[in-house]
């Protein structure tokens, strides 16, 4: 029951010196983990913040775009569609 308390105190004590900053192990350890961190990102296939905008708004355009032509693709239908109807009832054209 002692050991117990005597390991809870010295894990309480390397904690509350980690913490408190100033200790170079404590300054290397985060120097570490930000490197590990940082090398792990690197090999993940993720883009910034402000890729991710930039290509957003490429979509939005092309999306606006690609209506456009719908609608335009639509009318000529309808134009097509209208026209031998129109030669029928004109048939000396």
């Amino acid at each position: 029951m002692e050991n117990d308390q005597s390991t809870k105190r010295g894990a309480r004590s390397i904690f509350e010196r980690l913490a408190n900053g100033g200790d170079p192990v404590f300054e290397q350890l985060d120097r570490n983990a930000k490197s590990l961190l940082q090398s792990a990102l690197t090999r993940l296939d993720v883009v910034s913040r402000e890729e991710f905008d930039a290509q957003t708004a490429v979509l939005q355009r092309t999306r606006e775009r690609l209506e456009a032509l719908e609608q335009q693709i639509e009318a000529l239908n309808q134009e097509l569609n209208q026209e031998p109807t129109a030669k029928a009832n004109h048939p000396g054209d």
